[in-house]
């Protein structure tokens, strides 16, 4: 009996034990462990928690990319994007000579890319794209995934951006796309290869104190001294048009051959237009004729490389000679510091000259945009996504400048790259919040505080808001767009004769409609002026 009970009480006191061990585990606290920093499930506009979330991958179309070797960065990033948000990425690194065909066969073709750069200028034009239906409203009443998912972002843009991207589309007047926070205002520059200006005894005061139409003394002193397969003057056709004769990229026009003209006042960009407040045919006006006249001048002798005027080869071949430096003069759609960024890239100092002031247009304010398509599966995984691109420094710039140690480093606050940079190139301002990034060297710790500054103060232009509607004249517009994709290029690289060309042009422009289209953009931009000024 007595050991019975000395088995019994054994058998107590051991199973008191164990329950005190557990009771004292429980009490533990790991101090090294992380502070819990994910949204509760029971704020009804909090995403999920990470571990609720099942994983995702996501297909990102981007733009203007040189990117050959991205195997290090990604799995960094998608390491880093499975513990916030459980998502694979995907990117594709549409380059500017194939991102415009490329991504509309895929949006046309209903391909499973989730979210697409879009802009007022490229081919997958964001206004006409939103009309189309091809992008998720994300302020949509019903399930507004700003409010949802990206609230602290919209907080952080500048208002013309979060004005710039309400527009009408598909599904009523709201948010097609997240605006990326850049360079919030237009200008063109030329863009200089000091070294070999200096090398012919000129300097960048001598380009300043020039314009377009006097080049030609400073071109060809470089050609000869270059020699033939030299070309000085490295263009992008329509941007060259452009900063020659002031005219703005009409938001809503016609893709990348833009088919209206408005002529900004380039001493004072806030002031009415050299033709008033009224759009004109691009390519009937006295300005074209005269620029044309004078590129194809150009062209015959020598300094504009023929395969500026060939679609297929134009963006590459420019990419590549800014690169090498085998350009004396280029075209460049400019952002604040960009001399900093080129001179490091190519290897040689860049200068830039611009051919106005900084001026906010509607094109700018809808310069670089991403949508998510509504093919997308995971749309709310697609709007996580652009909230911690655009409000997380690190996955920023771990995605934008590459892996730290390896595709640049820190030295004083900056960002000095690597040779391993050239394998790890996307664009920059095609990205998102570049806000974010470290200053590279050269810009100084406080650049963005000056970015800011600069682009704060920079003019509105008078039809700044308006946007162009061609669904009434939808028809026009496409068969329009087939005759510039004809003859504009190669007018404005001056890879044809305008005195043959100019007239078949728009005398085809004119068979098809130009006159009709122009009237409803006018009409469409009174409208707009007259509700504006009450």
């Amino acid at each position: 009996m007595k050991k019975v009970l000395a088995v019994i009480l054994t058998l107590m006191m051991l199973t008191m034990l164990f329950v005190g061990c557990g009771e004292k585990k429980e009490e533990v606290v790991d101090t090294k462990a992380p502070a819990d920093t994910t949204v509760k499930a029971e704020d009804p506009t909090a995403a999920p928690e990470t571990t609720e979330l099942e994983p995702v991958t996501l297909k990102w179309y981007l733009h203007g990319s040189n990117v050959t070797d991205d195997s290090e960065v990604l799995a960094k990033a998608n390491e880093y994007l499975k513990e916030k948000i459980n998502v694979t990425l995907e990117p594709i690194w549409g380059t500017w000579g194939d991102f415009d065909s490329n991504a509309v066969l895929a949006i046309n073709g209903g391909d499973d890319v989730d979210i697409y750069f879009t802009c007022s200028w490229s081919a997958d034009e964001y206004n006409a794209f939103a009309r189309k239906g091809a992008w998720v409203r994300l302020d949509n009443p019903d399930n507004n995934l700003i409010e949802q998912y990206a609230p602290d972002l919209w907080k952080t843009l500048p208002s013309v951006l979060t004005q710039g991207a309400t527009i009408n589309g598909s599904d009523g007047y709201g948010v097609y796309a997240v605006p990326g926070y850049k360079d919030i205002a237009t200008q063109n520059c030329w863009d200089i290869n000091v070294p070999l200006l200096e090398k012919y005894g000129y300097t960048v005061e001598d380009i300043k104190n020039a314009d377009y139409f006097s080049f030609g003394d400073i071109l060809k002193k470089v050609k000869e001294g270059e020699g033939d397969d030299f070309y000085p003057l490295l263009v992008e056709g329509n941007v060259l048009e452009r900063m020659v004769n002031n005219s703005i990229i009409v938001t809503g026009d016609s893709g990348t051959n833009n088919l209206l003209s408005y002529y900004i006042n380039p001493t004072d960009t806030a002031a009415e237009g050299i033709y008033g407040n009224k759009l004109l045919s691009k390519f009937e006006t006295p300005e074209y004729k005269k620029f044309v006249e004078k590129t194809r001048e150009y062209f015959l002798a020598g300094y504009i490389d023929p395969a500026m005027g060939n679609a297929n080869q134009a963006n590459d071949t420019r990419s590549a000679k800014q690169l090498t430096g085998e350009y004396l003069i280029g075209t460049q759609s400019y952002a604040l510091g960009y001399e900093v960024q080129a001179s490091g890239e190519r290897g040689f100092e860049v200068a830039m000259v611009p051919c106005t002031p900084a001026y906010v247009d509607t094109t700018s304010s809808q310069g670089a945009m991403m949508a998510i398509s509504t093919a997308s599966e995971n749309p709310e995984r697609a709007m996580m996504f652009l909230n911690l691109l655009n409000t997380d420094p690190y996955l920023f710039t771990l995605l934008d400048y590459g892996v730290e140690g390896v595709h640049y480093n820190i030295e004083n606050g900056e960002a000095v790259f690597t040779d391993k940079r050239a394998d790890y190139t996307p664009w920059t301002n095609g990205m998102g919040n570049v806000t974010q990034l470290p200053p590279q060297k050269g810009q100084g710790a406080d650049f963005w505080d000056g970015f800011k500054a600069y682009y704060g103060s920079a003019k509105e232009i008078p039809i700044l808001g308006w946007a162009f509607d061609g669904t009434s004249v939808e028809t026009e517009m496409g068969a329009l767009a087939n005759v510039a994709a004809e003859y504009a290029l190669a007018l404005n690289t001056g890879t044809v004769d305008p005195a043959e060309k100019l007239p078949e042009y728009i005398q085809k422009l004119k068979d098809n409609g130009i006159d009709k289209f122009v009237a409803e953009a006018n009409t469409q931009l009174e409208t707009f002026l007259s509700a504006k000024s009450k």
